[in-house]
């Protein structure tokens, strides 16, 4: 992998090796500034090695380009010192740091910011931000320009090694794209008239910033849809680029991201093939002689590998799997890729931005929580060597163990099952989600490579426990699924029965979704892999209501190519037994209109209730009574609190044997409370 690690000359700027962070919006923009909290998550990836860092996705340069999912705003001044401390701040530890600017044109919502109507070159409704926008006349068009080369001094003034200007999708692609640019004067029909307005904006930010500024420019190198940009115009407009001079970098992407799947697959979660546009960088990088950067989906170092020493790029963005692990850098120049954390694909941090909340990594706690979350864990300051009891071998407990162990103490884990993993090993079980496995495999790998005492077929107990004389007892024994308080509950199937294979289905099944999350998919999957006839029914106003735009549109059109049908606002009220088949009762939400289904099997999903009895044995004989200080856990300090002296051990519970909630919340649960311990 020696090549990823070679320094690269980007103009008079040397990179310390090929990798790169691409600009995103992680959403912790705090009054369109990026202030401690986006500072600090660059800093990490600065700190693991990184070549360069590429913050601000999508940063707004107009008041009529409003931020819909958390985008930094350089319409103004007030945004220069913020700019200075984060660039600062990267720099400080070897990486080179970028921001992106850019219009949105229609890829934004009117009725958000100063509530000002959209722009575009045409009146074209994009279904992803919903907005039909105004045709923009020539003094909209000179405006923009304006804010263009605004916005590029401010990030020459804040210290940035660069600026990259985002095309694609936005106004400047809008213009490119013969699917969204339907004008018949100068800035419509050919290729050269569709590319005038991004000339004129290179103008005007080069007579800004000067020769000098590094210039990235990230356009599509093939829409992949009927009617838009080809992979021939799209080189003809790299040679344009080219030959205006202005450009120092070409980042390079493909397909049209105009609703959820054609976000899922320029963003691309699981179910989807890793990295398939790296040809299509491969051919503008040919056509030109340019630098080029192509990030999309390249999620594992053999990949980034090929993609640089096969000579489809110069520069590789791995931008989510750095949100998975800032020091993936430091660890394959230590030659410990096998310790690097996986991004699996899980999708949950840009599906958490799309629907408005900050970015977090599904597995890895730390990702956007740097003042107060370690990545790196130290060992203990207190020379003596603890005992640590993990009883339970889920996501949660396994990260309790990994993360005791790197603090320096003796683990001993108790997992009821024969195998490690949790409720992971029935998440894997499906096609479209079975990366999911991955995250156990890493940390099953992490805690065997520390030393931890693993025991298996081992359902722990008070007994068993209690003489091992612990210093702290985590209880992460998960939760378990039970059925709704309905007539005729007897006759449900739980989703872990079918994913399990402890219950054999077939036929036609009722698979009633109260959660609306991924288990539900996954159990639909099977169901369907196995021949079976699926309809889930859901209470929500949408199937699938907890996903975001991505992974839920991956799994929907998975399903309903296996013949799953939705049926959307209907409650499970009761179930009858009728001769081999289930009569399930069913009331609409709305009206509470009654409607019946006749099934072979009725399959439901309905979270799951603690399995806490070892906790509640445990907690009267606790230093701490089971409980944990819910400040210091959000401060990031240590969360144990004495309520009785002479007890000997601290407890603590973690995960779905607190609550039912996901995979991520177990692990950040584990993070807060054994990072301090």
């Amino acid at each position: 992998m020696a090549k990823l690690l070679e320094p690269f000359q980007l103009k008079h700027l040397t990179l310390r090796n090929r990798i790169v962070s691409t600009s995103h919006a992680p959403n912790y923009v705090e009054d369109g500034h990026p202030r401690d909290r986006y500072r600090l998550y660059h800093e990490e990836k600065a700190k693991g090695g990184v070549a360069l860092t590429m913050i601000g996705g999508s940063t707004n340069i107009s008041p009529d380009s409003p931020s819909v999912f958390g985008q930094l705003y350089a319409g103004d001044d007030s945004i220069i010192p913020w700019f200075q401390k984060l660039t600062e701040g990267v720099h400080k530890h070897g990486a080179a740091v970028m921001c992106q600017i850019t219009h949105m044109g229609r890829r934004t919502a009117w009725d958000d910011g100063h509530w000002l109507p959209v722009l575009a070159p045409s009146s074209v409704r994009e279904r992803a931000h919903r907005a039909f926008p105004k045709v923009m006349e020539y003094e909209d068009i000179e405006r923009v320009i304006e804010d263009f080369a605004s916005a590029a001094r401010r990030c020459q003034q804040g210290g940035f090694d660069g600026i990259e200007i985002l095309s694609h999708s936005h106004l400047l692609g809008q213009f490119l794209s013969p699917l969204t640019n339907q004008r018949d004067d100068h800035y419509g029909g050919s290729l050269e008239n569709r590319m005038r307005l991004t000339h004129e904006v290179l103008d005007a930010v080069r007579t800004e910033v000067g020769p000098e500024f590094i210039l990235s420019m990230r356009i599509t190198g093939d829409e992949l849809i009927e009617g838009g940009l080809s992979v021939d115009e799209c080189v003809a407009a790299a040679r344009l680029l080219e030959a205006s001079e202005q450009v120092d970098l070409l980042n390079i992407l493909a397909g049209a991201p105009y609703d959820d799947l054609g976000l899922a697959e320029w963003v691309r979660p699981m179910g989807l093939p890793a990295a398939p546009h790296i040809s299509v960088a491969g051919q503008i990088r040919k056509a030109v002689n340019l630098p080029v950067l192509h990030a999309g989906g390249i999620a594992d170092i053999a990949t980034a590998h090929h993609a640089v020493s096969g000579g489809h790029v110069d520069l590789v963005g791995m931008t989510r799997a750095l949100m998975a692990d800032p020091y993936l850098v430091s660890k394959l120049a230590r030659g410990e890729e096998d310790r690097i954390r996986p991004c699996v694909g899980l999708g949950y941090c840009v599906d958490r931005v799309n629907q408005g909340k900050p970015a977090v990594c599904g597995h890895n706690a730390a990702t956007g929580r740097e003042q107060t979350l370690p990545h790196i864990i130290t060992r203990s300051r207190n020379r003596s060597r603890k005992k640590v009891v993990v009883v339970g071998g889920g996501p949660g407990g396994l990260e309790a163990a990994r993360i005791s162990a790197l603090r320096g103490h003796e683990v001993v884990l108790f997992e009821a099952s024969d195998r490690l993993g949790g409720q992971l090993v029935l998440g894997a079980k499906g096609k479209t989600r079975r990366q999911v496995g991955g995250v156990a495999d890493w940390l099953i790998s992490e805690v065997n490579t520390l030393g931890v005492d693993i025991h298996l077929n081992a359902y722990a107990e008070a007994d068993d426990v209690l003489p091992l004389t612990p210093d702290l007892i985590v209880i992460a024994t998960g939760g378990w699924p039970v059925p709704p308080s309905i007539p005729g509950k007897e006759l449900v199937t739980s989703s872990w029965e079918v994913l399990s294979r402890e219950t054999r289905v077939t036929g036609d099944v009722l698979l009633f979704d109260e959660t609306g999350d991924h288990p539900a998919a996954v159990t639909a999957d099977v169901l369907t892999g196995g021949g079976c006839c699926v309809e889930l029914v859901t209470p929500d106003r949408a199937p699938l209501h907890e996903l975001g735009p991505t992974t839920s549109a991956v799994a929907l059109r998975d399903l309903t190519t296996n013949g799953v049908t939705f049926t959307s606002l209907l409650e499970l009220v009761a179930l009858t037994r009728e001769g081999n088949k289930v009569r399930a009762c069913l009331r609409h939400v709305l009206t509470g209109a009654f409607f019946e289904r006749l099934v072979d099997h009725v399959v439901v999903e309905h979270g799951t209730v603690p399995m806490d009895d070892l906790y509640h044995d445990l907690k009267p004989r606790s230093k701490n009574l089971g409980q944990v200080n819910h400040l210091a856990l959000i401060n990031g300090t240590y969360p144990f609190v004495d309520a009785v002296q002479n007890n000997r051990f601290y407890l603590a519970r973690i995960g779905d044997a607190v609550v039912s909630r996901n995979m991520h919340a177990a692990i950040l649960d584990a993070l807060r409370i054994c990072s301090k311990f």
